[in-house]
């Protein structure tokens, strides 16, 4: 046994314009037709308000009304409570009768986290810092340290230097360095 179902939804208008009408006959058109239809065999509820929403939109419905409308359908007086609780825990929504709690529980939640945050300042003291993170360096820190660039630069035009040697090179002249001042050097590393 076969299983066929079809839903409908028509809308016909016809517009006669008067001529001492301010509005414009251009603005309008004389007849209009609509008809929507859908295989119903297998639709469930939610497909249906999309169809009935499609249906609402072409003609002429604003699509702030058409949600306001179906809101309206399951919170209002002649759904009970529990219903309506159901309705808010699956689309995460909070009924103005629970607005005071939640404040309340937030409120609670805040108070924690500053006790816990006290509590960890008291026992463990703040984060280190390094200076130029989180902290404005004052003028007399700031002029024994230059900026980023001006380091990135010093550096390169050293680098510039010792560009044109090998790593040879580099080595030998080091040994160099180590034995004609070893008389003021403790270590190889150059630390006196």
């Amino acid at each position: 046994m076969t299983y066929e179902a079809e839903v409908q939804f028509k809308f016909d208008a016809t517009y006669t314009h008067t001529y001492g009408s301010f509005l414009d006959a251009d603005d309008f058109l004389p007849e209009e037709h609509y008809l929507i239809t859908a295989p119903a065999a297998d639709l469930n509820c939610k497909q249906y308000f999309k169809l009935f929403e499609k249906f609402i939109l072409c003609v002429g419905m604003d699509p702030q009304s058409i949600r306001s409308a179906a809101m309206s359908l399951v919170f209002n007086d002649c759904v009970r409570e529990e219903d309506q609780r159901k309705v808010c825990k699956e689309y995460e929504l909070t009924m103005d009768e629970d607005l005071e709690k939640k404040y309340q529980d937030f409120k609670e939640r805040d108070a924690q986290w500053a006790k816990m945050n006290a509590h960890y300042e008291k026992n463990f003291g703040s984060e280190p810092k390094i200076k130029g993170d989180w902290e404005q360096m004052t003028d007399e820190e700031n002029k024994n340290d230059p900026s980023w660039e001006e380091r990135y630069w010093q550096i390169y035009r050293r680098f510039q230097h010792f560009a044109k040697y090998t790593d040879d090179d580099l080595k030998k002249m080091r040994t160099m360095y180590d034995t004609l001042y070893s008389e003021d050097v403790d270590s190889a590393d150059g630390v006196a």
